[in-house]
Formats: C-alpha cells, structure tokens, sequence
C-alpha cells in the first residue's frame, strides 16, 4: 500500500501560530519519530489516515496529516485544519467537564452537591447519595454502561433509561469508568445552565475561542470534510458526519459521553487555552484556579473529568505526572503537560474498517509512541533521554499475528509433524479488526 503522507507543517490559519522545534526547545530529527510511528499505523492497516498537532510554548511545532479519510484512493487527504473526527470519549472533558467548571466556577454547582439536586429523578435509594465529583472520578458506582440504544426510540426515553441506570456499587467505593455518569453530568450541566448542553459550550467556549469546526451534529454540508466511521453499525447503514456510538445517537447525538466532533487544529486551541490557565488570544474562558482543581489528580489517576499520566497507556513513559489527557473509542488522543509547556493531539478513524487484526492494540502503540516522541524531542526540561533503538510500532507486538491457541504438554507430544505447504501470497481482501 501506498502511503499517502502530507509531509511538510501546515502554518496555521485560524488555530495556534507556528513556530520551528529549535525555536522552542524541541528537536525536529526527534520530532520526526512522530511521523514514522504513525505511518507504521496506518501501513499496518489500524486507520487509513490520521492528524497531528505537538504544540509547545504557545505555537504548534509539528502539524501534519497523514494518509487519507477512507481506504480508497478517491478519499481525501487528511489535513489538520481541514479534516474533522468524531472525538468520541475527548468529549468528556472538552464539552462536557468544560461546561462543568464553568459552572462550578460561576458558584452554580458545587463538586460536594448530589446530583438529585438538579436531576430529581435520580434520588432512588443509594443514588441520592451521588455527588458532582463522584461522576467527575468516575465512583458513583454506576457501571460503565448499558445497551440504551436497544431499549430507547427517543431522546427522550434514551434519557429516561441512563437517568433509570441501576448502581452497581455503593458511591464513592470503587472505581469503574462510566458513560451513563458522564451523560448525568451533561443533564446536570443543561439543568443549572438552562439550555442545550451544545449550545452552551458553543456560545461559551468554541466560538469565543474560534474552533469553528468543533460542534455536536455537524453540518451535512460539512460531511466531505467529515472521516467516516463504523461501516455497517446497528442503525444500519455506514456513518459518517453522525456520532459513531450507539447510545449518544440515541441521545440525539448530543451526550456527555461523546457525539462531538473536531479538527486537530481546533483541540490545538483547547489544549493552549487549557495550559494558559483558561485563557487563549485574549479570551478568558476559565480561571486558573479552576483548570488546576480540575487537573490535579485527585481519586487513583483520575483528576476532575481528566485522566492523569501515570508512565504508561496512552500517555507514553515520558509526560510529567501533571501531565492531563484523556481519549476516544474511534481513536484519538489529548495529552496536555504543564511542567512542559506542550500538548499532543492524535486524531484517527481506527473504527473504519481496520485492515490490521488488532486495530485497538494498533491504536494503543501508536498513541503512546507519539506521545513519547513528542515528549523525548524536548531538549530544554531537565535530563534528555534517549531515544529508544525502537518504538512500540517498530515491534507491532501482537498487531496482525493471530493468537496460538494454548494446548496441553499431552497434546503437543501427540501432534504429528505437519506437512509443509506451498507458500500463498496474501489475500487483498479486507478483513475486520
């Protein structure tokens, strides 16, 4: 396969203003390391195409596209500031824990107040003893989800069927990640705001900031910009330009948990406002008080709504322990490092028709290799560490090998020596990660 690669940085339009790596302290040769673990995804067949933006110091150093929207060659090229993704979970906390600490900020709802308070349906039994801070942590003790695309015809019912989700554990005793709670904190978030969660977060958070591309239920007009998702989904027929999950569709495609959509560019924005202490070009949209309660660790690794990096997973080995982020099911990634002064975006379609067998172990490598290149291309923050002889897409373990199945010491000694057979060239066809 020939891989299709917008090799030279974009100067940006209306996002981050850009600057060489050796203006702010990074190296290019490192910097490179980014291109070549993300070229390995898409050759490896993970996604077809994917976007890039390391940003450092207040100016974008390494904005590229990579490889197409789709698989067929009459795709378009990716392009950061042109091309926009389904973002998926990095909507829990650039929509819905944003509106959250606007509001928190604002004195409208405070981390220790039940959620009762603004969803009255919501106060059965154990669940009345649910907090703000508690869905923040993900310890309501609510389950991770459930099948409402199943049972809901309607927003409506759709609503009525999260708000309705049983507990599974007691509040506050365990951890379990949870997109019935982030969906809570949107209805919580729509309640004290009186008005569409979408239509908050835009009027107060992308178009003050100019991400003009980031919004729930994008444009049809909008759909040829738009990489396409899940090909033959429940709904039943292929998505692109609608939320890729089920149960935000259900919801209308407006949700907590995910159904916004972006271009790389735009999260560059998020990201620097966010490392600005809630302010970018001028416009402040959050105070600095409120971005540090909301990424300091605070439960496990979690922060408020933010995952923390612990030295592994999604964040690579090298981000600071400040260092704030979260991810997506379709596969993206936000990593922001305050001690750094850097954020690295990673936008990819890898639920569209992933070639590889493992498009979600493909993903996990890729997002960690960029994050540790990114971050081993800082040349100015402490001891430089070297770079490794190679990088996680380098060895692609477990990528497209299928898995040996375990057979008994009894077996083997049974198995009689298979005859050779004629080597086959690999089929063309795809196949379904």
């Amino acid at each position: 396969m020939k891989l299709l690669v917008v090799a030279a940085m974009l100067m940006l339009g209306d996002g981050l203003p850009a600057k060489s790596p050796a203006a702010v302290g990074m190296s290019a040769t490192r910097l490179a390391k980014v291109d070549h673990v993300v070229s390995r995804g898409i050759k490896a067949g993970g996604f077809p195409g994917a976007s890039v933006v390391v940003g450092r110091k207040g100016f974008a150093v390494w904005e590229k596209g990579f490889g197409r929207l789709g698989w067929t060659s009459s795709s378009a090229y990716v392009v950061p500031d042109r091309t926009i993704y389904d973002i998926a979970s990095l909507t829990k906390v650039v929509g819905t824990t944003t509106a959250i600490m606007l509001l928190q900020e604002e004195g409208r709802i405070r981390l220790d107040d039940k959620v009762a308070r603004f969803i009255p349906e919501f106060s059965e039994g154990e669940k009345a003893r649910v907090t703000i801070e508690m869905l923040l942590t993900h310890r309501s003790g609510l389950p991770a989800g459930r099948d409402i695309w199943r049972i809901a015809r309607t927003p409506a019912e759709a609503r009525t069927a999260v708000i309705g989700s049983a507990l599974k554990y007691k509040p506050g005793t365990r951890y379990e990640y949870s997109d019935l709670g982030a969906d809570l904190l949107g209805f919580v978030a729509e309640a004290v705001a009186g008005e569409p969660l979408d239509a908050f977060l835009r009027r107060r958070v992308f178009e003050p900031l100019g991400m003009k591309d980031t919004d729930f239920r994008p444009s049809r007009a909008l759909r040829d910009r738009i990489a396409p998702t899940e090909l033959t989904p429940p709904r039943g027929y292929p998505v692109r330009g609608e939320v890729h999950d089920e149960n935000a569709f259900a919801l209308g495609g407006v949700a907590g948990h995910a159904g916004l959509f972006s271009t790389a560019t735009d999260l560059s924005v998020f990201a620097q406002m966010m490392l600005n202490g809630g302010e970018y070009g001028g416009v402040r949209v959050l105070k600095p008080e409120t971005v540090k309660l909301f990424t300091t660790r605070t439960a496990g690794s979690r922060a408020l709504g933010w995952d923390t990096c612990q030295g592994d997973g999604s964040c690579g080995q090298y981000l600071s322990e400040r260092a704030f982020g979260h991810t997506g099911f379709t596969g993206t990634s936000l990593w922001i490092d305050p001690d750094r002064e850097m954020f690295v975006i990673l936008l990819t379609n890898r639920v569209h028709a992933a070639k590889a067998r493992r498009p979600a172990k493909v993903i996990a490598d890729v997002r960690a290799d960029v994050a540790d290149a990114a971050t081993l291309a800082v040349m100015d923050f402490g001891e430089v560490a070297s770079m490794p002889r190679a990088f996680r897409a380098d060895r692609a373990v477990g990528w497209n090998t299928p898995a040996r199945p375990v057979r008994s010491s009894k077996a083997r000694t049974a198995r009689k020596p298979a005859a050779k057979k004629p080597v086959r060239k690999a089929s063309a066809s795809k196949g379904r990660g």
